[in-house]
């Protein structure tokens, strides 16, 4: 799995100098981002899954960063924002949103109607449950996806040593 992910990933030596990534493309030449191993790739997992559930666009400008300050495997938290995705996201924010209005007591709106427009319209009403909702989704996401990656790394270790 390792040596697939090295394959797909980006050079750190080619971006590093890339003008359009600013200050960014100062970090770059740390190798803990481009490290695949338990404590970088448990990082991006981290920073990736609460990166994906903040309904803003472009969250991969959001991941990057956070993978620099976090030290996380940098592609593999860009990729893992990708979890939302255009296709997935009305349905993923619809459920932080029934989330949030359960949590809050506020009731779901009875007239939702999943587009776009009724979203901008209805904005004034649903925006706390949604970002409650979305705040609760992307914490539990990281603290999950962080302590899976750590459990399946030492589940490996372990089997490796007893074989």
């Amino acid at each position: 799995m390792k040596k697939l992910l090295r394959r797909y990933s980006p050079n750190a030596e080619e971006l590093k100098n890339h003008k359009y990534l600013g200050w960014l493309g100062r970090h770059l030449h740390n190798s803990t981002l481009w490290n695949f191993n338990r404590k970088s790739i448990s990082k991006a997992f981290a920073v990736g899954l609460f990166c994906a559930f903040i309904p803003v666009p472009f969250q991969m400008l959001l991941a990057a960063p956070s993978a620099v300050i976090f030290r996380a495997n940098l592609p593999l938290s860009i990729a893992l924002v990708w979890v939302t995705n255009p296709l997935t996201m009305p349905p993923i924010f619809y459920a932080c949103y029934k989330l949030g209005a359960w949590i809050l007591g506020t009731g779901i709106e009875q007239d939702f109607v999943m587009s776009l427009e009724y979203v901008w319209q209805a904005l004034g009403i649903i925006w706390q449950p949604f970002l409650l909702g979305c705040l609760i989704v992307a914490t539990g996401s990281a603290i999950i996806g962080y302590f899976s990656v750590q459990t399946i790394y030492r589940y490996k270790a372990y089997k490796k040593a007893w074989n």
